[in-house]
């Protein structure tokens, strides 16, 4: 198709103007984000890099594994890890619009793995991670106000699970 369109532009535009479209299709096509990315564009500023994993979880009845709540300060959110699955499972306790969210860091591998609940007050979300069981990682639980402001208190940490 975008060839078919650079001839008919060739045509009526003369060579010049072909080859002025056919740079704009190439810079149309490179510069479209990628499924991943256009899924999630407003999720964190921090998503497109390399160590960092964003996940929004897929909504649940209930966890599995070891939890903790967050203070009032961090919106009450309740973050649990299923260290057999490295699933992390997240509950938005407030009725305030923004998503519960659990943080994950690890010693080893991808460095930051963050898990959204954007399924709103009272609802649980899992995130499916996939991380080594060497070295530690340090659990965090809080809320996602905006593309690049979050807040999140440390839960707790473990390591070779």
């Amino acid at each position: 198709m975008q060839v078919l369109l650079v001839g008919i532009l060739r045509s009526r535009l003369g060579f010049r103007g072909g080859a002025l479209a056919l740079v704009a299709t190439i810079m149309a096509v490179f510069a479209a984000p990628t499924p991943s990315m256009a899924a999630d564009d407003d999720y964190l500023d921090v998503c497109g890099y390399s160590s960092v994993s964003c996940q929004t979880g897929v909504k649940v009845a209930g966890p599995v594994g070891e939890c903790l709540m967050t203070t009032a300060y961090y919106h009450s959110t309740i973050v649990c890890v299923d260290y057999s699955g490295d699933y992390v499972y997240v509950k938005d306790n407030d009725a305030d619009s923004y998503s519960g969210l659990a943080y994950i860091w690890s010693q080893y591998g991808v460095a930051d793995r963050y898990c959204r609940n954007t399924h709103g007050n009272g609802t649980w979300a899992r995130c499916n991670f996939d991380w080594s069981e060497d070295g530690t990682k340090r659990v965090r639980g809080g809320v996602r106000y905006s593309h690049n402001s979050w807040a999140a208190g440390h839960l707790w940490e473990f390591s070779g699970k």
